[in-house]
């Protein structure tokens, strides 16, 4: 999966919105809330609600998928786009961010 289709991927999902709040950082937001940051060639995804769920993706790809930093705290991950996680994978990793954010929303802002 390339970087672009992982893109479209996200803004396929009911809701989603792209937006910038960095330049040259582009995030897919549902709700007004972030469930993915797509800059710079990499991923950054929400894999569980604390840093110790988020590290199982981690150990199972220790040289791809990092802590996320200043958020990873949260159980947010930095996931290489460059091949070596299958297509399936990744964007079953991209949904489940989408539904623990969709999750969180107010009922009025789910999708």
């Amino acid at each position: 999966m390339t970087h672009d289709e992982l893109v479209a991927y996200c803004m396929a999902k009911p809701g989603a919105l792209g937006d910038e709040p960095w330049e040259g950082d582009l995030v897919a937001k549902v709700g007004g809330k972030i469930f993915a940051f797509l800059g710079g060639g990499a991923l950054g995804v929400k894999c569980g609600p604390t840093a110790d769920e988020a590290a199982e993706l981690r150990h199972r790809y220790p040289d791809h998928v990092t802590v996320l930093p200043y958020i990873g705290r949260h159980g947010w991950n930095r996931v290489r786009v460059d091949g070596t996680i299958p297509d399936d994978e990744l964007r079953e990793i991209v949904d489940e961010s989408y539904d623990a954010i969709v999750a969180k929303l107010p009922k009025r802002l789910r999708p």
